[in-house]
């Protein structure tokens, strides 16, 4: 792999990285692991203003980590691909390690 391309490709990742390094984007995210969400279910669920959601949405959409569907008024969020959601299962896998160690340890 040559410099260009190892240069683009840690550009890209940092993007990413940035794109979801917020516990609500992170919450987000972790609510669309299996299925689509409305905009109304994830307001429930992550419990943020519509206005502070919105934001959110849009800058995970404008890194391309999800994308929309429309049906009538309702706009729905799914992950963008497959690597976001293996992201996802990797930092689930390292931070419920660390809260079962901790429950050990109390």
């Amino acid at each position: 792999m040559n410099i260009a391309t190892l240069q683009k490709n840690a550009q890209n990742a940092s993007r990413f990285l940035k794109a979801i390094s917020n516990k609500h984007r992170l919450l987000i995210l972790c609510n669309l692991v299996d299925s689509e969400r409305s905009v109304g279910e994830l307001e429930k669920i992550v419990g943020l203003s519509q206005s502070a959601l919105s934001q959110h949405l849009a800058r995970l959409r404008k890194e391309d980590v999800v994308k929309t569907r429309r049906e009538a008024q309702t706009i729905y969020y799914s992950l963008q691909d497959d690597n976001v959601v293996d992201v996802l299962r990797l930092l689930e896998g390292i931070f419920a390690e660390d809260t079962a160690k901790l429950a050990e340890v109390a």
